[in-house]
């Protein structure tokens, strides 16, 4: 029997067709298969996009390795509960505007070359006035390993429909600080209290903030405790998986 085996395995790697399936075997990276991703835009046609990593307004302050077009994408199971998400605010008068989703590996290590390089301070006026590289990466801001390279993680905020702005959330997306923790000025997310202390953080602020986590938490997000922005998908289908297909539009 093992001399049978054996000859086959050589026969085999006589055959074309069996050395086209080892090569395609020994190839495949499941990091860089984009088949159970998403354009957002085609399942929420309405959301909008400002993907900050496309651009030089972030951070970084420069383009983000990996991001080749300015479009969001996300794991099919993700997007259709952000789908239900937009669906139940619209009734109340909100879109939602995307900042990122799927972001892949590469950017993350772009992220983390930035964070090493401590002569690059050109954004910190604007994005972490008040804290070094080291306590913006020992404060989690950045992560060698992030949950939007897993597919099922968003950052967004809310629009208002009549006014095409966005809602006052008390700070912006991607500000490195207290500030932006859910539970900033005295709120309490798990119960939605608000106690108005000498913040200049206001009530309608934290309402605000609530507004996008109550409806991302009933349609099956998760929250961070660091980012009012930041969600994932609970019963995320690729939790120990890092992606690092590109971002740019797919199906073309």
């Amino acid at each position: 029997m093992k001399k049978l085996f054996a000859i086959a395995l050589i026969v085999c790697g006589l055959l074309p067709s069996c050395k086209s399936a080892q090569n395609a075997a020994q190839v495949y990276d499941k990091t860089m298969d984009s088949s159970q991703f998403v354009n957002i835009t085609d399942v929420v046609p309405d959301a909008i996009l400002e993907i900050r990593y496309y651009s030089t307004y972030n951070f970084v302050g420069a383009r983000i390795d990996g991001y080749e077009e300015p479009v969001a994408l996300m794991t099919r199971e993700a997007a259709d509960s952000l789908r239900a998400v937009s669906d139940d605010l619209k009734i109340h008068g909100y879109r939602l505007k995307i900042y990122d989703a799927y972001r892949p590996q590469r950017g993350v290590d772009h992220f983390l070359r930035w964070a090493q390089d401590p002569t690059d301070t050109v954004t910190k006026a604007y994005f972490y006035p008040y804290l070094t590289k080291k306590q913006v990466f020992d404060g989690e801001y950045v992560a060698e390993k992030s949950g939007h390279s897993r597919g099922s993680t968003v950052d967004l905020t809310l629009v208002d429909m009549k006014t095409g702005k966005e809602l006052d959330m008390g700070g912006t997306f991607d500000w490195f600080g207290p500030e932006s923790h859910p539970d900033y000025g005295s709120g309490n997310p798990e119960t939605l209290e608000f106690v108005q202390t000498d913040s200049a953080f206001t009530s309608l602020q934290f309402y605000n903030r609530m507004v996008l986590r109550t409806a991302m938490l009933r349609h099956g997000f998760k929250p961070l405790d660091n980012e009012w922005w930041h969600f994932t998908l609970k019963n995320e289908p690729f939790p120990d998986t890092y992606f690092n297909f590109p971002v740019r539009v797919l199906g073309k």
